[in-house]
């Protein structure tokens, strides 16, 4: 197994040629809703909720 030169940039050029306009909105709105709710929502419960999946996607946050 030969390692790959795979940089952010190929990354991006391969995500720019493969997906559509309506697939990045739906991406980022994902990812503006989540961060909406892992900033804002301080609900205890939900809170520690979130913050274990933090943990568990591989975020450090303390």
């Amino acid at each position: 197994m030969q390692p790959t030169d795979d940089s952010v940039y190929d990354r991006f050029e391969r995500a720019r040629a493969s997906l559509s306009g309506t697939q990045v909105a739906v991406g980022v709105a994902l990812v503006a809703a989540l961060g909406f709710a892992l900033l804002f929502v301080q609900e205890p419960m939900l809170h520690d909720s979130l913050h274990n999946f933090r943990h568990s996607a591989g975020i450090t946050c303390h």
